[in-house]
């Protein structure tokens, strides 16, 4: 899947969720604004911009202090899920990077809990490769794909999909990694955006927009 050849259409044939109604098993979160992320209000930390990309608009992130929070947490009861983002990472950042964070919190207490979804990038040399975590409770599955190396500057589209038995990721629709796992649905909870929840590992780069589907989509099945 070519990502910025289809990317005027790509933001096109989506409707933000605040156009109309949509359903349950789709939420799409648009990077073009800072005060909010789909329907949900964001807290900012740092100063995050957005910037103009050649398909519309997207927030930059400086890999030093910058993030968008959210109190939601968009998988939280999906027993299969397909969570896509596109993100361009830029060189000049730290070795560890989390772009993104989708953690539940414990509902007596308030606290972030051992379960959460991770999408992060190492860095290596002048390119990167994805690393993603998926983790119920003691029960995780870690797709580190060090062996699949990506140069910095364009613009991916990054997908994690888990179909109730097997956990996948995908580089532009190419799958790179997958193992088998078995994984309780994760609880209400919040995000981060740009850095871990904890605001440890801030990433360099943009990001465009970030989609999950209440199901395992295939490749061909991914935004386009």
């Amino acid at each position: 899947m070519k990502v910025l050849g289809a990317s005027i259409l790509l933001l096109a044939n989506i409707a933000a969720p605040q156009d109309g109604p949509k359903t349950p098993a789709d939420e799409l979160w648009l990077f073009d604004r800072l005060d909010r992320l789909g329907n949900h209000s964001t807290r900012v930390v740092g100063h995050p911009r957005v910037i103009d990309a050649s398909f519309g608009k997207a927030v930059l992130f400086d890999g030093i202090g910058d993030a968008l929070f959210v109190e939601a947490h968009p998988l939280a009861g999906a027993k299969q899920f397909t969570w896509e983002v596109l993100f361009r990472p830029d060189a000049g950042g730290a070795a560890e990077q989390r772009f993104f964070n989708l953690q539940e919190r414990d509902p007596n207490t308030g606290a972030d809990t051992r379960t959460r979804l991770l999408l992060e990038i190492r860095v290596s040399g002048d390119h990167w490769f994805l690393d993603s975590v998926a983790q119920s409770g003691e029960v995780s599955r870690i797709l580190y794909n060090k062996d699949r190396l990506h140069p910095f500057g364009p613009w991916y589209h990054v997908a994690l999909v888990y179909d109730g038995r097997e956990c996948r990721n995908y580089i532009d629709g190419v799958l790179e990694n997958a193992s088998e796992a078995r994984l309780e649905p994760q609880g209400p909870g919040h995000s981060s955006a740009g850095v871990r929840i904890n605001l440890h590992y801030f990433f360099k780069g943009a990001i465009a927009f970030s989609k999950v589907s209440r199901r395992a989509l295939s490749p061909d099945e991914f935004t386009q």
